[in-house]
């Protein structure tokens, strides 16, 4: 695990030099770049495997040089299949030069002016869309690959950059065309290390984060700035002017459930519980200590109760689990003091301090790269849980795979919500949302999946919900983003066992029942994840206990206490961001949250204003 960053086109030395100082909280372990007349590549490395053997930018015999972000959990079988490879470590990275290895001789791509056309202010081949682009000559292989990953791989001899992204798009890939070369990283802020990268606000972005209550489809904020979608592969070579040009894209894998009407109970369920155990298992794959975030709700709960048995198969040692909440009467804080005491697990509680959470929004703004206020006990976690482990399992997913979120039982009051917002916001890019957005646009200018996004569409079904939240950025955007950005800030990897392809390959066949079986029932969502957590010891305590919300659940008193703290700058926000008082009504929250986004990401002060208050923080605002 790690922060890259590549730059191709007007190769600079010191700017990859930046990338790694401004993603050294993602890799502590060590930063390096590599760099020829064409292409630069840099990496700060987190080191879980091969600890002494597998520093990054890693060539190979074959002429290609790779930085990677995540972790490749088949990469020992990958070894075994290709024995004749010369492979130069023991760690799992190096499996995906090995199986690029398999294209064999690559042929150099030589692009001509004929063939280069500018798109969207950037340069494409007429081919790049095309069946049988260059980027599908690489499905096959990066197909084989079973984990996470955002990577940038650079194969001079065929003048050929390749970036792809794992499937449910676990691991970040950020980039954009600043002053003619393309640059590519593991989080937004480290664009800044090229001078020539001017961050402005994304206002069609943004209108979408406040009604969704997630970032859409390949957007960030800032209009600059995209990110290379989920599951996808593309490839960039330079044309004979050195420019960057886009030769190909290939979308090689959707996640999308799959509903399969022979579904049975009496062998699905074994199954699922076994996917589930395969999964973590998986994710104990490490040469160092790992632990569990354990909130004391069912998913993080079912982590824990399988911790024993996931450690015997993988024979490594079995998680310790990590608590905060603010008061030890918390229900969270209860609820995983009984899973731990129940399965004879060591765990670590923390109180939250009082006046934790001013000194905490600032880092949270600045790492968390959205408009996040109330997930304040992110980072206190993350902090104390690096001080024992480097890697982390969480119970992120699960709701997004079984229909855990209130929100599913009433999907009809949910598009009313989101279509309400939209219709409050009298702005034309709110209209644009839901029927005319550039859903053709490519590589860095390709910010939407599709041309409309209307709520009566999105939410008109549970498993249409369901496929619309996991491919346009509910789980990507939201969720993912929270868990790697604030626990890489502390150096922590936190993988995510839910979203194990074994384990996804049997959810995805789930009947409609069985995730969400009775509309606003508590305790009915998530039904077969119910059923599978009662096989195991787990209280019913803990397999009846109804979801709640992250962070006020976590840490309610100090979040309501915060916000009534701030309320004149939450008012001062809204103030200045009164065009947007009909998607912020209800969410006010949200506005200081803007305010400190604006203030770190776009304003002149970057990093730099990070420290402090809040007041601090928005001081730097006219």
């Amino acid at each position: 695990m790690c922060g890259i960053g590549a730059m191709l086109g007007c190769v600079d030395s010191a700017v990859l030099s930046r990338i790694n100082q401004l993603q050294s909280h993602r890799g502590p372990d060590g930063a390096r770049v590599w760099f020829d007349d064409h292409c630069g590549l840099a990496h700060a490395r987190l080191a879980i495997l091969d600890l002494a053997g597998s520093d990054q930018p890693l060539a190979s015999d074959h002429g290609a040089v790779l930085v990677h972000n995540g972790e490749i959990y088949n990469h020992q079988r990958v070894r075994r299949r290709y024995p004749n490879y010369p492979w130069r470590t023991a760690g799992d990275s190096e499996t995906i030069l090995a199986l690029h290895s398999r294209l064999g001789r690559r042929p150099r791509t030589v692009l001509s002016s004929p063939e280069v056309r500018s798109k969207a202010g950037m340069l494409v081949t007429r081919g790049h869309s095309a069946s049988g682009n260059p980027a599908q000559r690489h499905r096959e292989w990066v197909s084989r690959l079973d984990g996470i990953w955002g990577f940038a791989l650079w194969d001079a001899a065929a003048n050929e950059l390749v970036l792809s992204r794992d499937p449910f798009g676990v691991k970040p890939l950020i980039r954009s065309i600043v002053c003619g070369s393309l640059l590519v990283t593991s989080e937004l802020k480290a664009l800044r290390a090229h001078e020539g990268y001017l961050p402005t606000l994304d206002r069609t972005a943004l209108i979408a984060r406040l009604a969704y209550e997630y970032p859409l489809d390949q957007t960030t904020l800032v209009e600059q700035a995209t990110q290379v979608a989920p599951g996808s592969i593309e490839t960039w070579s330079l044309d004979e002017a050195g420019r960057p040009v886009l030769t190909g894209i290939d979308i090689y894998e959707r996640r999308l459930n799959r509903i399969d009407a022979a579904w049975e109970p009496d062998s699905g369920l074994p199954a699922l519980l076994q996917s589930f155990k395969s999964s973590l298992t998986d994710r104990l794959m490490s040469d160092v200590p790992v632990g569990i975030v354990l909130s004391g709700g069912l998913d993080s709960s079912l982590v824990a109760a399988l911790a024993h048995d996931a450690a015997e198969a993988a024979d490594k040692p079995v998680p310790e689990c990590w608590t905060v909440a603010d008061s030890r009467d918390n229900p969270d804080w209860l609820a995983a003091a009984e899973v731990t005491e129940r399965f004879d697990l060591v765990h670590h509680q923390h109180l939250l301090d009082t006046d934790s959470f001013d000194n905490t929004l600032p880092a949270l703004a600045w790492h968390g790269e959205d408009l996040d206020v109330t997930v304040l006990f992110f980072q206190p976690l993350f902090e104390r849980m690096s001080q024992h482990v480097k890697v982390g399992l969480c119970g992120q997913g699960a709701d997004e795979l079984h229909a855990g979120y209130p929100r599913y039982s009433d999907l009809r009051s949910h598009a009313d919500l989101v279509q309400r917002r939209l219709a409050l916001c009298d702005l034309p890019e709110a209209v644009a949302l839901t029927s005319d957005l550039p859903a053709d646009d490519v590589g860095p200018a390709r910010r939407w999946s599709r041309s409309s996004h209307s709520p009566p569409a999105a939410f008109s079904g549970l498993i249409d919900c369901l496929d619309f939240e996991l491919q346009h950025g509910q789980l990507t955007n939201f969720q993912l983003r929270l868990v790697d950005r604030h626990s890489m800030a502390h150096g922590l990897e936190v993988r995510v066992p839910f979203l194990g392809s074994a384990h996804w390959e049997q959810s995805r066949r789930l009947p409609v029942e069985w995730r969400l079986p009775r509309a606003g029932a508590h305790g009915s969502e998530k039904r077969a994840l119910r059923a599978i957590a009662r096989q195991t010891d787990l209280p019913p305590s803990i397999t009846e206990r109804p979801k709640l919300p992250a962070g006020r659940a976590t840490s309610p008193t100090l979040v309501r206490t915060f916000l009534d703290e701030h309320q004149s700058q939450m008012d001062l926000m809204l103030e200045r961001y009164v065009e947007f008082a009909g998607l912020l009504r209800g969410q006010e929250e949200l506005a200081l949250g803007l305010g400190m986004f604006e203030a770190l990401h776009l304003n002149d002060g970057g990093e730099r204003s990070s420290r402090g208050t809040v007041d601090d923080v928005l001081s730097v605002l006219d």
